[in-house]
Parts: C-alpha cells; structure tokens; sequence
C-alpha cells in the first residue's frame, strides 16, 4: 500500500478505538459496582492509546500536515469513518456489553493480521493491542455470560441489546477499495474471513449465554463513506469541545 492509503486505512482503525474509548470514558462513576467501573475505565484508557498510535502513525505517512490531535479533534463528523456501533450510546450496561464484546472481536482479528505485517510500527502497535484486546475480549465475554444466564431482567436487557445493536454489525466486514488494498498487502482479512470468525464465535458465545442471535438480514452501511447515526455529532461536540474553543492552547 501507498503511503496515502495506508494512512487511511489507519485513520479507520484509529478512529474505532478512539469513538469507543470515549463511550467507555462515560462510564466514569456510572460503572455497576466500583471495581467494574475502573476496569471499564481502564479498557477505554487501553482503546485511546491505540487510537493514539494509529493517529500518531497516520499523520506521519501523511507526511506531517496534520497531528495526530488534528485528526482527533479537528476533523468534522463526514471526516470520521468509525463504525455506526461503536458510537452507539451507553444505553445501558447491557448494551455497553454486547457492544464492546462484537468490537473486541473485529479487533483481534484485525490486530492478529497487522502483527504479521513487515511495517515494524504498524506490527508493534498490533502485538501490544493484542495482549489488550485478549483480555477485553475476556472480560466482556463472561460479562454477556453473566448477564445473558443471570436474572431474568439481566437476560432480557442483554437480548434487547443484542436486538437492537445487531443491525450495525455488516460494517465490521464490509469491503471497499482501501480494504482490497489492505487485504492485497495482508494488512487485513477479507470480509468472509472476518464475517465468519465473527459469526462462529458471536454465536457461540450467545449461544453459552443463553442468547439468541438475531435472524435478520438488514444491516446498515456507510461510515466507510463518513456516514453516521445521530449519536456521533453529540459525542464529538463534547470530545472536541476543549480543543475547538481554545485551538492554539499549550498544555
């Protein structure tokens, strides 16, 4: 891949970690127990030093127009290209769950290619997300199991989850020209290979928790062309609110 596409593509990656690291962020003193709330902290911490590195890298093979802030807190909603899910709200512990459970997948699984690659930043960021990402994809595992096979209030939150976020899942292996670039270079699987490594352990695991995997077909499309739900133009006005108000400021 071209430097110019290659900093796209991590753009998209980055900008994954970055969305959902914010969504962890509001869990901060809303956690459903104190020792969860840190922990659910310190995923998020987890997701913004990737993003952070991605961003970082990005601007780099960009040739350094920009920063990696720039890319943070300066670009307009159509400029982002994060997946619907990930800017989904935090309706309730459940769906933060369910959530963050089907991206931790998508990024092991994107990770698990990128630490194969000869590009020495972009495999040494993958192999430390990985030791990241094997315990999120833990963690958030026997949460779904503790919720789904708990009360009958727990199961029946974590099924409306399931219900209501399983339309934003066709994204995660959706393909375009940067991703049959990414693909040609073996940056990333292809979309029957990420669908399918979804799929088994996304049912696999609803299936140990006493979920049902939704049968629906309809999934939406086009963050990849900086199209979004709602819910993103929110959670940017606060995330870029400090930066936007005071641009030249030192820290």
């Amino acid at each position: 891949m071209d430097n110019l596409n290659l900093s796209k593509f991590c753009i998209r990656l980055g900008d994954h970690c970055l969305i959902m690291a914010h969504r962890q962020s509001e869990l901060c003193s809303n956690g459903p127990f104190l020792e969860e709330d840190i922990a659910q902290i310190n995923l998020g911490l987890d997701l913004l030093g990737q993003a952070e590195a991605l961003l970082i890298y990005a601007a780099k093979l960009e040739g350094g127009t920009r920063t990696a802030d720039d890319l943070a807190f300066r670009r307009p909603e159509r400029q982002f290209h994060n997946f619907m899910l990930t800017e989904q709200p935090n309706t309730d512990f459940a769906f933060v769950i369910v959530r963050q459970y089907i991206m931790s997948l998508y990024l092991l699984k994107t990770y698990q290619a990128l630490s194969k690659v000869e590009d020495d930043t972009l495999s040494g960021i993958a192999l430390k997300a990985l030791k990241e990402l094997t315990y999120h994809e833990r963690h958030f595992a026997m949460w779904l199991k503790r919720l789904g096979d708990g009360t009958e209030e727990s199961h029946e939150r974590t099924q409306t989850a399931i219900n209501e976020l399983w339309m934003f899942v066709g994204e995660l292996y959706e393909e375009d020209e940067i991703d049959f670039m990414a693909q040609k270079a073996s940056y990333a699987p292809t979309g029957i290979e990420m669908k399918t490594f979804l799929m088994e352990h996304i049912t696999a695991k609803f299936s140990e928790a006493t979920l049902e995997t939704p049968h629906s077909i309809y999934m939406t499309t086009g963050s990849k062309k900086g199209i979004h739900t709602e819910y993103l133009g929110y959670l940017l006005t606060e995330m870029q609110y400090l930066q936007r108000a005071y641009p030249d400021a030192k820290w």
